[in-house]
Formats: C-alpha cells, sequence, structure tokens
C-alpha cells in the first residue's frame, strides 16, 4: 500500500513538473511559431499550427532594421558590464566572506534592493555632465549598478565554503594573501563564478530601463531596438516575433550550455561545510 503511495506521488510530481514545463514553454513556441507566419496569419485564429512558413521577418529584422549593429551593442556592454564586476565583485565577495565585512556586504545588498529607477536620473545628470550619453562608458557603468552585487552576492556563500587551510597552507609555502587568492581560491571557484557571470550577463543582455534612457543611435540595444516594430496604427507582430528570438535565443542557446555549471556553482555555495 505504502509503495502504490509512493508511485502515485511520484506519477504525479512528474506530471506537475510536466505541466510547469509546458506553461513556460508555450509562450516561446507561440513566438517561434509567429516569427514565420505573415501578419495577416498571425491575425487569424485558423489552421493556427497549418500555414506555410515565412522568412520574411528575419529578413526584415537583419536588413531593414539593421539588428545585427544592435547584437554587437548589447555583446559589448553585456561583456564589458559583467567584466568590470568580475574585476570588483570577486575581491569584495572574498574580502565579505574571509573578514566577515557585513556592513559592506549590507551596503552592497541594499544597492541592489533599491529599485533601478531611482539611479536613473542620478545617472543620466552625471553622464550629461560628463558628456557620456549614449556612449558605451555609460551604459557599461549603469548595468554594473545590478550585476555587480549579483556577482558579489553569489559568490560570498562560495567563498565562504572553501576551506581556509587551502589558503592557510599556500600561505606557509610563501604566498601572500593576494597570491593565495589568485593561485588557490580562483581557480577551484570556477563554477560559482560562472554562475556569476551568467547572470550578470543575462541582465545586461535584457536591460530595458537604463538602455531607454542613457543610450541613443550609436550605442542602442536589442531591447530598444524593439520599439522599431510599435507604431501609432499598427504593430508589426511578424517582424517584432522575429526580433523576441533573436533576443531571446543567443540567452537560451547560453544557458543549456552552462546548465551544468550554473546548477554546481549554486549548489556548491548553499551548503557549508
Amino acid at each position: 500500500m505504502m509503495r502504490q503511495t509512493k508511485d502515485y506521488a511520484k506519477y504525479l510530481q512528474r506530471l506537475l513538473l510536466v505541466a510547469v514545463v509546458l506553461a513556460f514553454l508555450f509562450p516561446f513556441f507561440w513566438m517561434l511559431l509567429a516569427s514565420f507566419k505573415t501578419q495577416q496569419q498571425i491575425m487569424s485564429t485558423q489552421n493556427v499550427l497549418v500555414f506555410s512558413p515565412t522568412f520574411q521577418n528575419y529578413a526584415d529584422v537583419f536588413e531593414q532594421y539593421d539588428f545585427l549593429k544592435f547584437i554587437m551593442n548589447s555583446f559589448i556592454i553585456a561583456v564589458g558590464s559583467t567584466l568590470l564586476s568580475l574585476v570588483l565583485g570577486l575581491p569584495a565577495a572574498y574580502s565579505i566572506a574571509r573578514y566577515h565585512q557585513n556592513k559592506l556586504g549590507l551596503t552592497i545588498l541594499v544597492a541592489r534592493i533599491v529599485p533601478g529607477i531611482t539611479f536613473l536620473i542620478p545617472w543620466y545628470i552625471l553622464f550629461t555632465k560628463l558628456h557620456l550619453v549614449d556612449s558605451y562608458t555609460s551604459m557599461i557603468l549603469s548595468h554594473m549598478l545590478v550585476g555587480l552585487p549579483y556577482i558579489v552576492w553569489i559568490m560570498v556563500p562560495y567563498f565562504e565554503n572553501i576551506p581556509i587551510e587551502l589558503e592557510e597552507s599556500a600561505r606557509v609555502d610563501g604566498c601572500t594573501i593576494q597570491e593565495a587568492f589568485f593561485r588557490i581560491v580562483l581557480p577551484i571557484s570556477g563554477p560559482g563564478i560562472i554562475t556569476a557571470s551568467i547572470f550578470s550577463f543575462v541582465f545586461s543582455w535584457n536591460n530595458f530601463m537604463f538602455s531607454l534612457v542613457l543610450s541613443g543611435d550609436k550605442t542602442k540595444t536589442l531591447p530598444i531596438a524593439v520599439y522599431s516594430f510599435l507604431s501609432y496604427s499598427e504593430i508589426n507582430w511578424g517582424g517584432l516575433m522575429a526580433a523576441a528570438v533573436v533576443i531571446t535565443l543567443p540567452v537560451l542557446i547560453l544557458a543549456l550550455l552552462s546548465q551544468k555549471y550554473i546548477i554546481n556553482g549554486l549548489t556548491a555555495g548553499a551548503v557549508k561545510g
């Protein structure tokens, strides 16, 4: 009887898992289908799954709207903000973890909790005075506002979980604190660093608010470029769906390729030995 109950619970768990997965995948599936349809096919409620696919929407995205430029802008800004956040965030996280600098950690946490729009006007005024609006510098620094706290708060528990005896052994062998950090701690923190980097990259890639105010023709990113398909009288649904696929696909591929590292990075820092 107990075995049957466990089997039923297992089947129910699998059924709920399938239902949740389908609920999350359906919007992406619909978006993918719509990207291969004409405007008339998208608006029609007949033959939703049966239609003659067209690649014109993707051709318009790259030829008429020059999305390759926006992809490069988003990539440069996302990689730049992630790298700078790692340069600043990894030593900060190590310092918080090893020297129990709780006030510094709380300050970084508050910067993450406060809504980003709170910093938007000060950022705009500052970058306007410095003539940095519509520059990669302003975009990278503004995206670091969230990317940096992400990296710090993912890496703090990860560093805390690394036995301090490893660093003490390195110190006995003549390493300084900095050398022990770079030679011992960072090499064995790969999964955590990859996880933090992916979260930071995805945030920057999808960011809309900072890009809306601080970017221009030179640094326009993918989320802002989607506005090109919206007009007062009509919405180009086919082009919009194709553009959404272009935005989503790189992040989806990145997540699928690095899911092992993400799981290892999150679970390694979740349990302290």
